[in-house]
This record gives structure tokens, sequence and C-alpha cells, in this order.
């Protein structure tokens, strides 16, 4: 195992690597670390040579011979993975083992054992471990708790959220269940998340569905019915054969707040909350916020205070927990992954 890099003064940049040529990768993460005067961009590795040379090239960086080679090199502080889901267990855990720092897409494992084993790892090591479930970081949410805890709707009742798009491209890597493939763990785990920032960490899953593609062995959509202990409840809908929608509605004892492209606004887009009493309503415009660069300036105060926040690797377990129960409740089983013993 690999010791902590250590960076020669404390307010350098965090200098990442990254695992993966990924599409969210290219549009979103590695701009807005250009961006950010906190992070420095060093290297890229893919699995084809050819593809890390044209990423490096986009973004002016060295390309890395592979992945291993990347978590080998004394001048990356982080590594940002934005590999298929199936992958991150594996990669996740090495790059630990080489003493980086990990920012890693959703979901952080495809299962709730594995991902408190990396959590724990994280920890016990000293090393700042985060999902990069970026809406989260939106100042969007926290203007609709605000306006909660200040009684706008009366006390919350319901939490109705959704989250899909149209079907992907045949070849497209969350068709396959070799990589952690699948609705509930790419777009459910948007509405979940949203469900547990208004209704809290006593949620249960009552009752949930899958439907599961038979050619391709994943599912590609589903709900779930989730409850707190006093009767508040969270319907959650998502996946990959709907018109796009991107939406939260919180019904109150009082009124309504509605929210849409609540998961994936671009940086420029100016927010809407829209606040519904009876016959009145009414709409709150927010200043555009780029989250993928918040959650980068939430991730470089991790490291900064050398580890995990308890209270986000709380948050990253309950959500592994609850993707795991749903698909209990759905009566589905989990695929097996071909590293996984």
């Amino acid at each position: 195992m690999s010791e902590v890099p250590q960076r020669a003064v404390v307010n350098d940049p965090i200098r990442f690597g990254v695992l993966g040529c990924a599409d969210i990768a290219r549009r979103r993460t590695l701009p807005a670390i250009l961006r950010e005067p906190t992070t420095e961009l060093v290297a890229v590795a893919a699995r084809e040579q050819a593809k890390a040379r044209a990423f490096a090239g986009q973004f002016g960086c060295a390309a890395a011979a592979d992945y291993r080679s990347l978590l080998s090199r004394p001048d990356v502080d982080a590594v940002y993975i934005p590999l298929p889901a199936g992958l991150h267990h594996e990669w996740v855990g090495r790059a630990l083992e080489a003493g980086k720092h990990v920012l890693v897409e959703k979901p952080l494992t495809t299962r709730y054992a594995h991902t408190v084993a990396m959590v724990e790892s994280a920890r016990s090591l000293g090393l700042a471990l985060m999902e990069n479930l970026t809406f989260l970081r939106h100042g969007l949410h926290s203007a609709v708790l605000d306006l909660l805890e200040g009684g706008e709707i009366g006390e919350l009742r319901e939490v109705n959220a959704a989250f899909g798009f149209p079907p992907l491209g045949p070849d497209d890597i969350r068709y396959r269940p070799d990589l952690g493939g699948g609705a509930l763990l790419d777009t459910g785990m948007y509405p979940l998340s949203a469900a547990r920032l208004f209704l809290g960490p006593e949620l249960e899953v009552v009752g949930a569905t899958l439907k599961l593609d038979p050619d391709r062995g994943v599912d590609v959509s589903g709900s779930a019915l989730l409850s707190t202990p006093d009767g508040r409840t969270a319907q959650l809908t998502f996946g990959f054969e709907h018109a796009y929608r991107s939406d939260y509605v919180l019904w109150g004892s009082e009124g309504r707040i509605v929210v849409e492209r609540a998961y994936t606004p671009p940086a420029t887009r100016r927010p809407v909350i829209r606040l519904e009493h009876e016959e009145v309503r009414r709409e709150l415009t927010l200043p555009p916020e780029d989250q993928f660069a918040n959650t980068l300036r939430a991730f470089v105060g991790a490291v900064a205070v050398v580890g995990q926040r308890a209270a986000e690797t709380v948050e990253i377990c309950a959500r592994a927990r609850l993707i795991d129960e749903i698909r209990v409740k759905a009566g589905q089983p989990r695929v097996r992954l071909p590293h996984e013993v």
C-alpha cells in the first residue's frame, strides 16, 4: 500500500488523475477541474491507449499507459473514476490502496456491503472518498429546504420524485449487466437521494417494482414506495424508456413545491422553484450554479481535512442500503459481476 501523496504546500491545487474517458467526464467534470483554481488535471487513462491520448490532447494533460500506471504516479493526489458502475469496487479499492483520494461517479459500488467496505477503507487510511452525485451540491435544493423549514407549505406529507429519459443507444454500457448496468443504479439514485434529502434518514422501502429487459438482462425502469416511521411517504419513478423528466414535487399540508430540471441542470440555467397554494401560484428564480464545480470544491475541502466527513459517509452507505432494499422488494436478484467472489 502506498503512502498518501504529500503536496508541497497546503494551498497547492489537488492534482487529479482520471480513470476512464466517459462522456460525463468529457462534458462536465474535466472542464470543471480545469476551471477550478483548487484543482489541476495531471493525467488520464483508458482501456485503449488511443482514447487516452485523444482525451489528453483535448484537455492538455498526460496520457497514462493504463490504470495501474496512473495510480502509481507520485504527482497524482486524487483520482476521479467515471468507469462503469460494475468496475467501481475494484478500482476505488485499488486507488485507495495506492494512497489516492477518490471522487467516483455514482453509485460508489453496486453492492451495499462493498460500499461500506470502501468507506471504512478510506476512513482507516485517512483518505477522502466521495460520490460525484452533483445535484446535491446545487444551491437550489438548499433553497427548497429553507422554504420547507420556514413553513412555506406547512408540514411535508409526501415527496414525488422522477428521473427518466428515452432509450439509450444499443451499445450503451448501461444495458450491460456485467458492467453494473440498469436503471435503478443509474437513474434511480437521483429521486432516491431527493427523498432522503427532504424526508430524512428514517426512510424504509415499503414496495418496489423493476421492469427487466429479458434480452439485455438489466432493469430499464422501475418505481418504489418509501415511508418514514410517522407515515410520510416518497414515491419514486425512474428509467430509460420515458420522455425526459427530471423533477420532484413536495406536497405539504398547506401547499406544494415543484422543481423541474432538478438533477442535471446546465451550469447556465437559472433554476425555478414553483410554489402552489390552492389557486395561488408564484415562482422563485435563482442564480445559475455549476454543481460540478460545487462538488469539486466540497471534495477539495474533504481532502484538506485529511479524510471523510462522517455525514458524507453515512449518506453514501444509506443510499446503497436503500438501493439494495429496492432490488429485494422488487424480487430481482442482483447480477454477480465477473470480478466478485
